[in-house]
C-alpha cells in the first residue's frame, strides 16, 4: 500500500496540539445562533424531497421503457445515486434538521429509510446518535467497534482465524467491502427489530418487508428475471459503494480519545475527531453535506444548506483557540483513511 500524501492543513503530525484550557464552545454557539444558522430551511428541504421523488419516479418509468434490453443496467448507477440522496434526507430528518416536530421527522425517516431503502430508521438513529455523542471513542462509538474491520492495534492484536486475515489486508479490502454495505444495513435493520417495542417492531418491520416486496415486484414487472438479478446486484453494490465513499472520510484516521485520558469538551471532542472535505457544490451534493463533518458534528441540527455558511465561523474560532481544524481534498482523504487501515493491520503482516 503506497504511503498517503502529507497530512491535512492544520492537522499536526504525531501528538496533536491541545487548545488552551479556557477554550469554550459557547462563544461559537452564540455567533452561529445570532446569524440564524440553526433556523430550519423547510422550503429547501421540501424542494429537495420533491425533486428526489420526481427523479426516482422517472427512473421507475425508465425501467419499464428499457427493461427488456440490457441497456436497463445503465439506470442502476443512476438509481444508486438517488438512493443515497434518499438516505441523506433520512439522515437529516433523524437530526431534526428538517423539522422540530418529532412525529413529522419520524414519518419522513420511516418513508425514506424503511420504505424506500429498506433500512430501519430506529436502528440507524440509535447507532448514529451514539456515534455523535462520542465520535471515535473506542468504547462508546459503535462506528469504531471491532467488526469486519478494526481501527486500533489493540483490536487487531486479538483477531483470530479468517478475521485475522481480513485485518492483515483490510486496507486493500476496504472499498470492495463497501459494495456489501447497502445489503448489510438492511440486515442490521431487521436484526434491530428485536430491540424495539412491539408497536415499533410492527410498524418498522411491516415497512421493511414492504420495501423488499415492492423492490422485487418492480424489477420483475419491468424486466426478465436475468435482467432483474443483474440490475439488483449492480444497484445494491453501487449504493453501498457510494454510501461508503460518503461516510469513510469523516473520522477514520483522525484522533481517537483515550478512554482513560483527559476529559474532552464538546468543541475538542467533535473537532479533533472529524475531517472536512474541500469542494464546491458538486461535492456538497455528492456527499450530502457530510463534507462539512466538523460543522455537522458541532451542530447536528443545523440544516444542510447552512453548513457551508457556518464553516468560516468554525474555522476561525478553532484557529483563535489554537485547535487543529482538519480539511483536505476528497482523494487525499481516502489516502489518509487507507493509510490508517494499513497501519493498523501492519503488525499482523509481520508475523
Amino acid at each position: 500500500m503506497p504511503q498517503a500524501s502529507t497530512a491535512v492543513a492544520d492537522r499536526p503530525q504525531g501528538a496533536s496540539r491541545r487548545p488552551p484550557a479556557g477554550s469554550d464552545f459557547a462563544p461559537l454557539l452564540r455567533t452561529v445562533k445570532a446569524q440564524g444558522l440553526l433556523e430550519r430551511r423547510t422550503g429547501w428541504y421540501a424542494r429537495s424531497v420533491i425533486a428526489n421523488a420526481a427523479a426516482l419516479t422517472a427512473v421507475a418509468v425508465g425501467l419499464f421503457a428499457l427493461g427488456h434490453t440490457w441497456w436497463v443496467l445503465l439506470l442502476a448507477p443512476v438509481l444508486s445515486v438517488l438512493c443515497v440522496r434518499t438516505a441523506f434526507i433520512g439522515h437529516d430528518a433523524g437530526h431534526s434538521q428538517i423539522t422540530g416536530n418529532r412525529t413529522a421527522a419520524r414519518l419522513i425517516g420511516l418513508f425514506h429509510g424503511n420504505l424506500l431503502l429498506g433500512m430501519s430508521v430506529s436502528w440507524w438513529n440509535d447507532k448514529h446518535n451514539r456515534h455523535h455523542a462520542n465520535p471515535n471513542h473506542i468504547e462508546k462509538d459503535p462506528d469504531v467497534a471491532a467488526d469486519v474491520l478494526v481501527f486500533t492495534s489493540k483490536q487487531a492484536g486479538v483477531r483470530v482465524g479468517f478475521r485475522r486475515w481480513l485485518t492483515r489486508h483490510q486496507a486493500w479490502l476496504f472499498f470492495p467491502l463497501t459494495l456489501l454495505q447497502g445489503i448489510a444495513m438492511k440486515v442490521y435493520g431487521f436484526q434491530g427489530l428485536r430491540r424495539q417495542s412491539p408497536r415499533g417492531r410492527a410498524v418498522e418491520g411491516t415497512l421493511l418487508v414492504a420495501h423488499l416486496v415492492g423492490y422485487g415486484a418492480l424489477l420483475l414487472a419491468a424486466m426478465p428475471l436475468g435482467h432483474a438479478l443483474a440490475f439488483a446486484a449492480l444497484h445494491q453494490a453501487l449504493f453501498g459503494l457510494h454510501l461508503g465513499m460518503a461516510f469513510a472520510p469523516n473520522h477514520k484516521g483522525m484522533e481517537m480519545p483515550n478512554p482513560d485520558g483527559e476529559h474532552w469538551g464538546h468543541l475538542q471532542r467533535q473537532v479533533l475527531t472529524s475531517r472536512n472535505i474541500r469542494g464546491g457544490q458538486v461535492t456538497d451534493w455528492l456527499l450530502g453535506g457530510l463534507n462539512y463533518q466538523i460543522e455537522h458534528h458541532l451542530f447536528p441540527s443545523m440544516p444542510r444548506p447552512h453548513l457551508r455558511l457556518a464553516q468560516p465561523l468554525v474555522r476561525a474560532h478553532c484557529h483563535a483557540v489554537g485547535m487543529p481544524y482538519a480539511e483536505t481534498g476528497l482523494i487525499d482523504s481516502y489516502r489518509q483513511v487507507l493509510r490508517h487501515m494499513y497501519e493498523v493491520g501492519e503488525p499482523l503482516r509481520a508475523e
